[in-house]
């Protein structure tokens, strides 16, 4: 049995997928997008190392683009077969991958005209509308916990990440000349005590194991102590009649400020101004959300019994058309402004920071990850000029960094998920990490459990 790592490795983070070939069977654990960095068209547009049509099956630990941004590209090269996920992943990837076609799309026409003027040849999206449709048609629902059949010869159980709506670690059970190896993916692991969804869920066996390291080198603020920051720049924005500008990643992210949001007025810690979420896609993964409250924490579920979010949000709008974004330009401080994309690499977060970077009254909340070579990752390194559009912007806005909001786990809750699994003495193989920190967690792995880590580079395979 062997697995090639063909995304998130060599010290990338994004582009996961890992392909496991056992005498009996082939299928791929996720099958991300490149994002960000300056070879990330061309890695997005390499064969997969594998006869698509060959596989048996996929499984997906999340929805998001950097774990199912290639799949239509699977299914273009012939793969018919199932796909497995949550039932809350697969409401989000449609979401998702829909979107993804739909920019791709959009940017292919702008550069297009472009190109005709330079007597260039025309780009070429990786996939259209049509391709994510028939992609989507493959998926099938499988339930936490249960193992299910995916292959001949392998089931794989599904359990709670904590890392978004329907996120999950999977465990592949692979029977092969009379015995069982068991391998695990960790997935995208969230931090333990985040609100909305449940905490992550480890396994307690593993003969190999691939562990996400995005965060390997450090633990977060704690989420009471991001609160009480978050809110003291709301106090601030309040008294300065100040815009707040948020990155804000559609699904995930949002959900958890606007939850925030509810909270800190409902208790009377801001008095409650305008707020907008200026994302359509935040506004459908908000519906999402609402269909899955059997996902919710204990807390989650208290607050929402108490009182519904809708009635603490009164001054909140959804701005779905481009027209109503424009308008939020003319809106006063103070203001709470949403928009996507959340790492400010593309959406119109970039056009509310052309028009507000430059002002020393404005605030700029970074709540997630941001990966080098965007805009986003810029502001965290404390640039002094951007080019937004093709204009230099002076950042003047006060930028802040709350990482307590990411929805990955620091150092401390991936040494504590990996903990359980410790005593069966895995391989451990670290992905899904910039070099530092992927460095930084093994060598605590070591210290603490005598294992040794494996970094691998991309391409490369592990044989079990």
């Amino acid at each position: 049995m062997k697995i090639t790592i063909l995304g998130a490795a060599g010290g990338e983070v994004t582009g996961s997928a890992y392909l496991v070939e056992s005498r009996r069977a082939r299928v791929l654990v996720d099958c991300g997008l490149f994002q960000g960095e300056p070879r990330a068209e061309e890695l997005n547009r390499r064969p997969l190392g594998t006869g698509s049509a060959r596989l048996d099956a996929v499984l997906l630990t999340h929805a998001h683009l950097d774990h199912t941004g290639r799949l239509p590209l699977l299914t273009n090269a012939g793969f018919t077969g199932p796909i497995f996920a949550t039932p809350a992943t697969i409401d989000m990837a449609g979401l998702i991958l829909r979107d993804s076609a739909k920019i791709q799309g959009q940017d292919a026409e702008r550069f297009n005209r472009q190109r005709r003027r330079a007597g260039e040849a025309p780009a070429v999206p990786l996939y259209t509308s049509a391709d994510v449709e028939r992609t989507l048609g493959l998926f099938k629902p499988v339930p936490y916990r249960d193992p299910v059949a995916v292959a001949p010869g392998l089931q794989a159980r599904f359990v709670e990440a904590g890392h978004m709506l329907g996120s999950a670690s999977i465990q592949l059970l692979a029977d092969e000349d009379g015995a069982r190896r068991t391998v695990v993916f960790s997935g995208d692991l969230g931090p333990k005590g985040a609100p909305i969804l449940r905490d992550s869920e480890p396994f307690s066996q593993a003969d190999l194991v691939f562990l996400e390291s995005t965060y390997g080198d450090r633990d977060h603020r704690s989420f009471a102590d991001t609160v009480h920051e978050f809110i003291e720049i709301l106090q601030h924005a309040v008294a300065q009649k100040s815009k707040v500008l948020v990155p804000t990643f559609a699904v995930g992210r949002a959900q958890v400020l606007t939850a925030l949001l509810a909270w800190v007025f409902r208790n009377k810690r801001v008095a409650p101004f305008p707020v907008f979420l200026d994302s359509p896609m935040a506004i459908e993964a908000s519906k999402i959300y609402a269909r899955h409250p059997e996902l919710f924490d204990d807390e989650m579920v208290a607050f929402l019994k108490a009182k519904p979010m809708a009635q603490d949000l009164t001054t909140m709008k959804l701005t779905a058309t481009p027209e109503e974004s424009r308008q939020i330009n003319f809106c006063p401080g103070p203001c709470f402004i949403m928009a996507g994309a959340g790492m400010c690499n593309a959406g119109r977060i970039l056009h509310h920071l052309r028009h507000n970077l430059w002002n020393p009254q404005a605030h700029v909340i970074i709540a997630g990850y941001q990966a080098n070579g965007t805009l986003g990752r810029l502001l965290v390194d404390g640039a002094k000029k951007v080019t937004i559009f093709g204009e230099t912007i002076a950042v003047k806005a006060q930028v802040h960094t709350l990482g307590g909001f990411s929805a990955h786990a620091g150092q401390t809750d991936l040494l504590a998920w990996f903990g359980v699994l410790a005593p069966a003495r895995p391989r451990v193989i670290l992905t899904h990490g910039e070099d530092g920190p992927r460095t930084a967690l093994a060598k605590l792995i070591t210290a603490r459990h005598g294992l040794t880590p494996a970094l691998p580079a991309l391409g490369e395979t592990i044989e079990l």
